[in-house]
C-alpha cells in the first residue's frame, strides 16, 4: 500500500507559508487546508454574532470559510486571540487531523501542524523571515482596502502576534525538530518556490 504523502508547513504570520504550501499542493494534486482560515473563522463568527470563541469554533462552515472578511487585518489579529484559548484549539483538532488522515495525503499550512496536528508529516517545512520583511509583505496586502494603514502598524501587529503564537500555553508556534528550514527573507516568489520544492523532494 502506498503510503499517503502528507506535507506540514508551519511558521509565523505573513511568511509566505500559505503560498508556498498551496503551490505544493497543487504540484502533488493533495488537498490543501490553511488553517489559520480555521481560526480567523472562529475569531469573526464570536465577533460578529458575540458568541463564545468555543462556540464558534464549532460552527465553522464552507460558507464561514469563504467570507473576504476573513482576509482583513482584524481577522488576523482576532484569529491570534482565539488560538491562544487551549478549547478552541481542540474544538478544531479533529477537523485539522481528519483533513491531515486522507487516504492519498494532504498539505496543511499553520503554527503546529508538524508538532501537533501531524507530527507524522512525511515532509516539515518551517517557513519564516524577518519580522520586518513580513510586515512589508503583509502591509501591502492590507494597504489596498485601508490607505491610511502604516506599515509601523503592521510590523508593531506581527510583533505581538509573533509573541502570542510563540509564548502560549497551548500548542504554541515552533520548528519542529525534524522540520526543514525555509527562511524568504531573502527570497522572491518564484526563488521561494523553488526552494519549497527542492525541500519537499530532498525528503521524498
Amino acid at each position: 500500500m502506498t503510503r499517503p504523502l502528507l506535507i506540514a508547513f508551519d511558521g509565523p504570520a505573513a511568511s509566505g507559508k500559505g503560498t508556498l504550501a498551496s503551490v505544493i499542493a497543487a504540484d502533488y494534486g493533495l488537498p490543501f487546508l490553511d488553517t489559520g482560515l480555521l481560526y480567523r473563522a472562529a475569531g469573526h463568527l464570536a465577533h460578529v454574532r458575540h458568541i463564545d470563541p468555543v462556540l464558534a469554533a464549532t460552527l465553522i462552515d464552507a460558507e464561514t470559510l469563504a467570507d473576504e472578511a476573513l482576509r482583513g487585518r482584524d481577522a488576523g489579529e482576532r484569529a491570534s486571540q482565539v488560538a491562544a484559548i487551549p478549547e478552541v484549539r481542540a474544538a478544531l483538532f479533529t477537523y485539522q487531523q481528519d483533513f491531515a488522515n486522507q487516504p492519498a495525503g494532504a498539505v496543511l499550512d499553520g503554527r503546529d501542524i508538524g508538532t501537533v496536528i501531524a507530527p507524522h508529516a512525511t515532509v516539515k517545512l518551517f517557513v519564516t523571515a524577518a519580522p520586518e520583511v513580513r510586515a512589508h509583505r503583509r502591509w501591502l496586502q492590507l494597504v489596498k482596502l485601508n490607505p491610511d494603514l502604516s506599515e509601523a502598524e503592521v510590523l508593531s501587529d506581527i510583533r505581538i502576534r509573533d509573541e502570542r503564537d510563540s509564548s502560549r500555553s497551548s500548542a504554541p508556534l515552533e520548528k519542529a525538530t525534524d522540520a526543514l528550514l525555509l527562511d524568504t527573507s531573502d527570497l522572491g516568489i518564484e526563488a521561494a518556490i523553488a526552494t519549497a520544492r527542492s525541500l519537499v523532494k530532498s525528503r521524498l
